[in-house]
């Protein structure tokens, strides 16, 4: 088992015993020194959080300069602005379990991304590996954290991040294709430990990824949104076997190279 990032968790005593349990802290995140969002994240990789969330926002439109600052006990981040597009005086606030709160209308939800290109394709007992290959070492130790990976067309994890809330996994991850210039990931995988919800979908489209692996079910928006996207939708991705809802052709049938 590789070692977990010790930023991730910390030992507690309780009457049962001993338990690493995962960290669960509040980051602000300000662009050019306005307070923008505020999320419940597990920290590391902050850096790489804000970038991501800001992206598949549509506020950023590639790597920025940023920080954390000394307010808060480090935990308010610094992006450098402008955005690309005025949100008014609204602010975001995020959890670990729901992602994007306080949006009233789809239309506020919904951020528009490119068409996706063809992307690759992969075999079906690939994409059913691609959970099985995740680097999940906090998890591991705790049970309490979810993972995002980036693959490449023949399942080679490039990137893994854990963190409390799903979504910010995610966003740690594309966050980090963007430091390295690999977005759009045009020719990428994302997968994701768990279930696959409207917003992991509209980032990975975001992002440009043309396929993403669930461990778990999608909700009925997540398969709508990632047919209207062309994006290449698959879940249950448990050992042999894998659900593929929408854009199949990108999945082939036959043996993982």
């Amino acid at each position: 088992m590789a070692d977990a990032d010790p930023r991730l968790y910390r030992t507690i005593r309780h009457a049962s015993g001993v338990d690493a349990v995962a960290i669960e802290e509040p980051l602000e995140i300000r662009v050019d020194g306005r307070p923008l969002a505020v999320t419940m994240r597990t920290p590391g990789n902050d850096e790489e959080l804000a970038l991501g969330f800001l992206y598949g926002e549509g506020l950023i439109d590639g790597p920025r300069s940023v920080g954390l600052t000394d307010d808060l006990a480090k935990n308010t981040i610094e992006v450098a602005g402008p955005l690309v597009r005025e949100i008014g005086a609204r602010r975001f606030y995020t959890t670990s379990s729901c992602g994007v709160c306080g949006k009233g209308a789809l239309e506020e939800v919904a951020v528009h991304s490119a068409p996706l290109q063809a992307g690759p394709s992969l075999e079906r007992a690939l994409v059913a590996q691609l959970p099985d290959r995740l680097l999940q070492p906090a998890f591991e130790r705790t049970g309490g954290l979810h993972a995002t990976g980036l693959f490449d067309d023949r399942g080679e994890l490039l990137a893994s991040r854990e963190d409390v809330g799903r979504h910010n996994a995610m966003d740690k991850v594309i966050g980090r294709a963007l430091i390295d210039g690999l977005v759009p990931l045009h020719d990428r995988v994302l997968c994701v430990s768990g279930r696959l919800s409207f917003e992991l979908v509209q980032k990975a489209a975001v992002a440009g990824a043309s396929i993403l692996v669930g461990v778990g079910a999608p909700s009925s928006l997540a398969i709508e949104l990632a047919a209207d996207r062309g994006l290449t939708l698959c879940g249950f991705a448990r050992g042999p076997s894998v659900n593929v809802y929408t854009h199949a052709e990108r999945v082939l049938t036959g043996a993982p190279r």
